[in-house]
């Protein structure tokens, strides 16, 4: 279901090989290809996240700088 602030939420299922599909909606409002690939990060006490694309090389630079502002 589509919030009124460009939000999403569903639900999806698990197949056999562990795969999801991710839902049109959400792979409209992210841009998401064919082919990409994403950044999944997993907490067993916040779950699991998807975060936009971009947030990998964001991550890296931070740790390349030693986590330090510039």
């Amino acid at each position: 279901m589509n919030g009124p602030d460009e939000r999403y939420a569903g639900t999806v299922t698990v197949g056999a090989k562990g795969q999801i599909v991710i839902p049109k909606e959400v792979r409209k409002m992210f841009g998401i290809q064919p082919g990409d690939t994403l950044l999944l990060l997993a907490d067993p006490k916040q779950g699991v996240a998807l975060p936009p694309k971009g947030t990998l090389n964001e991550l890296l630079e931070l740790v390349l700088r030693g986590g330090a502002d510039e």
